[in-house]
């Protein structure tokens, strides 16, 4: 019961730093970001200053700059589980006449969510130049409050369009900036945001088909093997009837990799099952990773020097247009030309 115990101790802690990297890849001053800055400063008091210069450029390089390390690591996961998938759980299903179409839905899934990945760290996310800078101002209208008219961007030297940010990793402008996500090596814009959510609804079934697939072939062998009704002898040398710990385990000692793989995936599936759900939500409300973030800070603010003092800052998204509007503007991102028709 100990290793199982420190398994899943172990899945948890891998999961756990995959979900804060995803959560926090967008954000300039982020949690885990903190954290680091704060481990490297007490650790600063035993570790020689060169090794510090090294280790700060290395952290700034991992994520103040764009690299390739987590699209590598993204792949390298990717491979891994697939292989697994490929090299034991297909076998044993297909000797088990599990259907073949079910077998072959993780690598559909597979070629989608890597079509997707590829739109989306490949496309132009929707950089502002000073040669369409002028058409992406008249898109969006400002809404006075968490965009504001007349603000300029002291990196690029222009007037930001409502719901733009300069993204300090890619050190350019995007139009209607959502995040910038460390496992595209890209920023999530106006551009290839529909292919984003695609790309992880689509990870999210794989997960999901993986974890189905793998769990309902362990299952068949309790059937079969008729473990459920048998004994073992404890470490008093008692005879016990066999409970859900010791079939775990037993599992585990038969097909390690599999339950390993299972418990990953199962993970995975909820890490990425949150996150597609919260993406979903900012599809249908029309709202930016950006947006949302900075309307979190809104009920402790108040308005411009212009107004009052004593009233709160109100923010109100006026961007929002109704479910489908809003899913058809993800997938088809509005011009100057339709705004104005509209």
């Amino acid at each position: 019961m100990d290793f199982l115990t420190l398994f899943l101790v172990y899945l948890c802690s891998v999961l756990t730093v995959t979900a804060l990297l995803c959560l926090c890849s967008g954000r300039k001053e982020s949690f885990l970001t903190r954290t680091v800055n704060r481990a490297s400063q007490m650790l600063s008091l035993v570790i020689p200053t060169p090794l510090q210069r090294v280790t700060h450029r290395a952290l700034h390089r991992l994520f103040h700059t764009r690299s390739s390390l987590f699209v590598v690591l993204h792949v390298a996961l990717q491979a891994a589980v697939f292989g697994e998938y490929t090299w034991e759980v297909f076998g044993y299903c297909w000797e088990l006449q599990f259907h073949l179409l079910l077998l072959l839905l993780p690598y559909l899934l597979l070629a989608g969510n890597m079509g997707c990945f590829l739109l989306c760290s490949r496309a132009n996310p929707g950089i502002i130049t000073k040669s369409n800078h002028a058409s992406l101002v008249k898109v969006y209208a400002y809404d006075g409050v968490m965009f504001q008219k007349g603000i300029v961007c002291p990196t690029c030297t222009m007037e930001k369009p409502a719901r733009s940010k300069h993204c300090s990793v890619c050190r350019t402008c995007v139009h209607r900036f959502d995040h910038h996500c460390v496992w595209l090596n890209n920023c999530v814009g106006a551009s290839n945001t529909g292919s984003f959510l695609l790309y992880l609804l689509a990870l999210t079934a794989t997960a999901a088909t993986l974890a189905a697939i793998t769990a309902a072939l362990l299952l068949h062998v309790v059937l079969l093997s008729d473990a459920m009704h048998g004994t073992y002898l404890d470490a008093q040398g008692r005879e016990q009837p066999v409970d859900i710990a010791f079939l775990v385990q037993h599992l585990f000692l038969t097909f390690p990799r599999i339950v390993f793989m299972l418990g990953f995936v199962v993970l995975l599936t909820l890490v990425l099952g949150g996150y597609s759900s919260f993406s979903l939500y900012l599809a249908f409300t029309n709202q930016t990773t950006n947006e949302w973030c900075k309307s979190r800070r809104f009920g402790s603010s108040h308005h411009l020097t212009s107004q009052p003092h004593n009233r709160q800052l109100i923010y109100k998204n006026i961007y929002s247009k109704g479910i489908w509007r809003n899913l058809k503007e993800i997938f088809r991102p509005p011009t100057a030309l339709e705004r104005k028709k509209t």
